[in-house]
């Protein structure tokens, strides 16, 4: 996500998210591990090649003013353009209505030309508000407690492409990533389903899930999300890197690497960022972009699908507990067709999936007290500095506890 200015600290980070992507080998499950290797060798993602592409990209981009709102509103606006066209492909290829689809195909191509020429302003546009607003909640550096001098690093330095996919796999008895991998980003649903039939077994569920960005130097965040999705994930792959240099951030490597396995830091991690990064994304988005502050009407018998993902959680948690898998994977099958029935669809809906999404615990998708914790820790402090270098000082499950006693 950022360009490290000192060379140290680019090969650190690099050295420990290699790790990361390679450490399934070191892991004690040597039947997992294998089945692992064989069906993740032809799809690996290259960190390196990443690197290498992303900071030249970088290098290359000038001394850009990054301060073109328009610019931003007109991207984001074609991307959502580009949305709608995907949508009536995709109907169209489900015979669900008629449809030119070399002339859709077509348009998709025309305006992905245009978001190209504007994506260097908006993404240093981006940087540099969401770094203002950082700045002007005094959050600079992670030294800064010790150091005081105010000097950002990292830095939200990001690039909009298209993220890797991480393969996810978690037991069957119980909801909790045992296992995840970097894969490429140009997989078909057909490659998922075959990489994941042969991981699956007795003992173990898998999923492939697109990620929305990725915390590689600068940062992966993907160039299909709306304005308040990639001013979201901007700022939480920043939080990530912010707090590798912590005590919390740190324990998480360890928990990536395989090292020192802690789903528990892991939820904590990931629900920080994604706190920080939403506060902070609100910021920027009501100071720069919000042109309509009424919020739309809603219908109290709409679908609630956190409701339903919430219920659908616990329900699985409950089955488990008891020993009843294969009821549990049922249920869930079920949930899947009732959710597509509503609009949402989910290619598959198992552990994995939980234990994926599960590990932001202020989403509907957890049901962790880790999430109303965090929460009462950022009420009890009095800014997002103050909450975040409270939480960065976290290095277990009891420290957090202690904190909002």
């Amino acid at each position: 996500m950022n360009v490290f200015r000192k060379k140290s600290g680019l090969l650190f980070m690099i050295a420990l998210l290699s790790l990361c992507v390679f450490s399934v080998s070191c892991t004690a499950d040597s039947s997992l591990d294998k089945r692992l290797s064989t069906a993740a060798k032809p799809y690996k993602f290259s960190l390196i090649n990443w690197e290498y592409h992303a900071i030249k990209t970088i290098i290359n981009r000038g001394n850009d003013s990054g301060n073109d709102i328009d610019k931003v509103n007109d991207y984001f606006s074609i991307v959502g353009e580009i949305r709608s066209l995907e949508a009536e492909i995709a109907a169209v290829k489900a015979g669900n209505r008629q449809g030119d689809l070399a002339s859709l195909e077509a348009e998709i191509a025309r305006r992905q030309q245009q978001t190209g020429s504007l994506q260097i302003a908006v993404e240093t546009t981006l940087e540099k508000q969401i770094q203002e607003v950082l700045a002007e909640q005094g959050i600079f550096n992670p030294f800064y407690k010790y150091i005081k001098l105010k000097f950002h690093f990292p830095t939200p330095s990001f690039l909009l492409d298209e993220p890797p996919h991480l393969l996810v796999v978690s037991p069957r008895d119980r909801i909790e990533s045992m296992r995840e991998i970097l894969l490429q980003q140009e997989l078909s649903a057909e490659e998922m389903e075959a990489i994941e039939a042969e991981i699956d077994s007795s003992v173990v569920s898998s999923l492939v899930v697109e990620l929305g960005g990725f915390a590689t130097l600068p940062s992966f965040v993907t160039n299909k999300g709306g304005l308040r999705f990639t001013l979201n994930a901007v700022g939480e792959e920043w939080v990530h890197k912010y707090l590798a240099f912590r005590p919390l951030g740190f324990k998480y490597l360890l928990d990536l690497t395989g090292i020192s396995r802690n789903y528990d830091i892991a939820t904590m991690n990931e629900t920080v960022a994604s706190m920080v990064a939403k506060e902070v994304g609100e910021i920027v988005y009501q100071r720069y972009y919000d042109q309509d502050n009424s919020q739309p009407e809603t219908s109290p018998s709409e679908f609630d699908f956190n409701h339903e993902m919430r219920e659908t959680r616990r329900a699985v948690d409950e089955y488990l507990a008891r020993g009843e898998i294969e009821a549990a994977e049922e249920f869930m099958e079920q949930k899947r067709h009732y959710l597509a029935e509503h609009g949402y669809h989910l290619r598959k809906l198992n552990q994995a999936y939980f234990a994926f999404h599960g590990a932001y615990a202020d989403s509907p998708t957890s049901i962790s007290p880790i999430g109303a914790e965090l929460k009462q820790l950022r009420s009890q402090s009095d800014s997002i500095k103050d909450f975040l270098e409270t939480a960065a000082s976290i290095s277990n499950r009891i420290d957090l506890a202690e904190k909002v006693k």
